[in-house]
């Protein structure tokens, strides 16, 4: 799988996030006593704003796993370029057999995503977006694929400036 630069990760401090849990599983381990449960969770954080990020914890009960996962999202914090309500231009993400299509959408649109592909739209404060998933529908893989198309994300300000040339 090729590596991708991904934009500059955004420090938590004074950032009040509110999180989404996107997804819990259990698994059971079978021991001599019978089976011992355990579980992980997926969470987004993002503060509607711009900034958005997801984690993945484990542990024997539910609470404990969202808080892991928490954690590690507030680590995973990246800025996504918005233009008003929508993002700037088409990205695909992939990651693993998980393909996301992002495509800008006129205001009034709305979030057209599967349920993994919403959380992270709508913590990161995208109100009008398109979106299409091809292959895997593993929502921790969707969500990886979705931060991937995210992360490649430049707005023309930025552009202007890697390339050194005006593009108004």
């Amino acid at each position: 799988m090729k590596s991708r630069k991904q934009t500059d990760f955004v420090d938590p401090e004074g950032l009040v996030l509110e999180e989404t849990v996107v997804r819990i599983n259990r698994t059971s381990a079978v021991v001599k006593g019978g089976r011992r449960f355990s579980f992980s969770a997926l969470v987004v954080v993002g503060n509607g704003q711009g900034v958005v990020g997801w984690g993945f914890g484990k542990a024997n009960e539910v609470p404990p796993s969202v808080e892991k996962a928490v954690k590690d999202a507030r680590k995973r914090l990246v800025r996504v370029p918005l233009v008003g309500t929508s993002i700037p231009h088409r990205m695909k993400g992939v990651y693993g057999a998980a393909e996301v299509v992002l495509v800008p959408a006129s205001p009034g649109t709305g979030v057209a995503a599967g349920q993994a592909v919403r959380a992270v739209c709508d913590r990161a404060g995208i109100r009008d977006i398109l979106t299409k998933s091809f292959g895997s529908n593993n929502p921790v893989n969707l969500v990886k694929a979705a931060f991937d198309a995210i992360a490649m994300m430049r707005s023309a300000k930025q552009c202007e400036e890697l390339r050194g040339v005006s593009l108004s």
